[in-house]
């Protein structure tokens, strides 16, 4: 698998990561296990957690597997914080003491002295920014933390962030970006190049529904039926995101692929995108994701795919003339 630098930074990363939200959950033990060996024997190294997924779990699965399937050096490790976890006073925030027992805490859960990619989960309007960056600023020094990034900020929140001066240099954003959530191309891609930081885009397969399982119903086994994940799915299921799967379907139907290998694609080879997050329950999903490493789509199809797909854009994203 083809490794890039993520942003302006030193940090290589697989130009495909996988991400565990499921595990600990949805994905035992032993299909966490399957997953990771064919996703490092593929050439990947970017793994992606939370300290939130599965109420901790899903890292506690991750570092379990550390030594047992792969060694930790084959990885690069990427887990958040800032996500509420509990009702005490440093169960969640973004203040210096909250992120910093965050950070105790997932690396107990993983078994590891440090994280490779620390991540901000969700932008904290109630802590001063300074403060924040203090605590990414101390994991840092500490030896903890190799890298920061943030996730899910808006373009604002991104270049402010990045600009503050005297502060650890944040090398990534992870946000939606798909096919069918091309929202962040207005003001958070722009600024995210500007300030050499690079994409991890989460959901790239449009929460499942770029696939086209959804096309003629739910399937039981999917997310879509879930409990916790219906909602999370049902925001996809719209009259424009209808066309567009047409569309993908119709461009693996000429390359004699899979509408998945074709959505992956065309977000892997976005502008600045370093590493689409790609998640699976199990081993049959990840290996029809890691099949579009050997895609690349052809002008005419990606220009096509762009037009179905378009985003509105006006003033201020565009000056007037």
């Amino acid at each position: 698998m083809e490794q890039r630098y993520l942003g302006r930074s030193g940090l290589r990363v697989s130009r495909m990561g996988l991400g565990t939200m499921t595990w600990g959950r949805d994905t035992d033990a032993d299909e966490a296990a399957t997953q990771l060996l064919a996703f490092t024997e593929a050439g990947g190294t970017l793994v992606d957690t939370a300290d939130v997924y599965a109420e901790g779990e899903s890292e506690r699965v991750l570092g379990g597997l550390l030594g047992e399937v792969v060694r930790r050096d084959e990885l690069v490790i990427a887990t958040k914080a800032v996500a509420r976890r509990d009702d005490g006073p440093f169960g969640g925030g973004a203040s210096r003491g909250a992120l910093l027992v965050a950070l105790e805490g997932s690396l107990r859960r993983l078994g590891v002295e440090h994280v490779d990619l620390w991540q901000l989960h969700a932008w904290d309007a109630a802590v001063p920014l300074e403060e924040t960056l203090s605590a990414l600023d101390a994991a840092v020094t500490s030896g903890k933390v190799r890298y920061v990034g943030v996730s899910n900020y808006s373009g604002w929140q991104l270049g402010t962030a990045a600009a503050l001066p005297g502060h650890v240099r944040i090398v990534s954003t992870q946000v939606e970006y798909s096919l069918l959530e091309r929202g962040v191309e207005r003001e958070v891609a722009p600024a995210a190049e500007h300030h050499g930081i690079g994409l991890l885009p989460w959901a790239p397969l449009g929460r499942g529904v770029l696939t086209g399982k959804y096309r003629n119903g739910t399937p039981s086994d999917s997310r879509g039926a879930s409990s916790h994940f219906a909602g999370y799915v049902e925001q996809h299921r719209t009259e424009r995101a209808a066309r567009i799967v047409q569309a993908v379907a119709t461009a693996a139907d000429g390359l004699g692929t899979s509408p998945l290998c074709v959505a992956l694609a065309w977000v892997r080879d976005r502008p600045n995108v370093a590493a689409p997050i790609v998640g699976a329950r199990d081993s049959g999903q990840l290996l029809g994701s890691l099949a579009a490493e050997a895609l690349t789509l052809p002008p005419a199809i990606r220009a096509a795919l762009d037009d179905v797909s378009a985003v509105g854009f006006g003033y201020p994203e565009r000056p007037m003339g």
